[in-house]
């Protein structure tokens, strides 16, 4: 995301909590700060993407003395509705601006310029953070301060449920006698096609559960849909199967794909397997 805001010409100051990640793209045109109010305190507009809102909440925290009067603040972490309506109310009091623009499309959408932006905040800070944004993909206004991330939590509980129904529908395949690889196949392109399907389908079939997006990061998703939907006061029945189903697995591959969630469907299935090729997991 980084490089591409400056493949965009947009100057960055660039921080991270471990440096090297920053010092990384010095060579880029970026400048590399090794504290956090080298990047901030002079800034218009100041981006955050961090794992989960305590941390983004940390961040405010030592920032907020440093920012210029009316800095827009963007986080673009996935967080709590709650997290990111405090975060904006905190920032406000500070005289500052803020808008909740969690991303989707992953690490290829990040590289290519194409992310999902689902923005929250007011149209006048999100038109004026427009070329950022632009520089990283599509973004689209969905609410106040707060809406990006009931936006996000929508678009991370199809995708959680659709990988856990690309995964029963290999499994079945396979069980029943017909070739997972075909079954996918016959079936793109028709009613079913998804992007899951294409990509995670994919993954399934290779055994390939290196990540991309974690098990431990859609679990935390997960449990941030079923929050919002109590604060909502309504019932989420498929994806508090889809937690059960993500929980299962949290202990034994935290860092995999969220691809495996094949994995916890075959541990309730002993004995059945989509495929034979050898599971692809990360080490650590």
């Amino acid at each position: 995301m980084v490089r591409r805001l400056l493949q965009a010409g947009l100057p960055v100051h660039a921080w991270n909590r471990t440096f090297s990640k920053a010092e990384r793209l010095a060579a880029e045109g970026a400048v590399a700060v090794p504290h956090l109010a080298e990047a901030v305190h002079e800034a218009d507009i100041v981006i955050s993407m961090l794992e989960a809102g305590p941390v983004v909440s940390a961040v405010i925290d030592d920032a907020l003395p440093l920012l210029r009067p009316g800095a827009l603040w963007i986080d673009m972490s996935s967080t709590r509705q709650s997290e990111a309506e405090e975060f904006h109310t905190r920032l406000a009091a500070a005289g500052c601006r803020f808008v909740d623009a969690p991303v989707s499309g992953g690490v290829g959408g990040a590289q290519a310029g194409t992310l999902a932006i689902m923005a929250g905040g007011s149209e006048a800070d999100i038109d004026y953070a427009r070329p950022a944004f632009e520089a990283m993909g599509r973004v689209t206004r969905v609410g106040p301060a707060g809406a990006g991330q009931v936006s996000k939590l929508c678009n991370q509980l199809i995708v959680g449920g659709t990988i856990n129904i690309v995964a029963e529908a290999l499994l079945l395949a396979q069980a029943a006698g017909a070739d997972p690889a075909a079954v996918r196949a016959a079936i793109r392109g028709g009613f079913a096609e998804s992007r899951i399907l294409e990509v995670h389908g994919q993954r399934m079939l290779e055994r390939n559960f290196l990540p991309g997006g974690q098990v431990a990061t859609q679990l935390k998703d997960q449990h941030n849909i079923l929050a919002a939907a109590a604060a909502a006061g309504i019932a989420l029945p498929v994806t508090s199967l889809v937690t059960e189903r993500y929980e299962s697995i949290r202990d034994l591959y935290p860092q995999a794909d969220h691809a495996a969630a094949l994995l916890a469907l075959e541990r309730l299935n002993p004995g059945q397997r989509v495929g034979d090729a050898p599971d692809q997991l990360p080490t650590a």
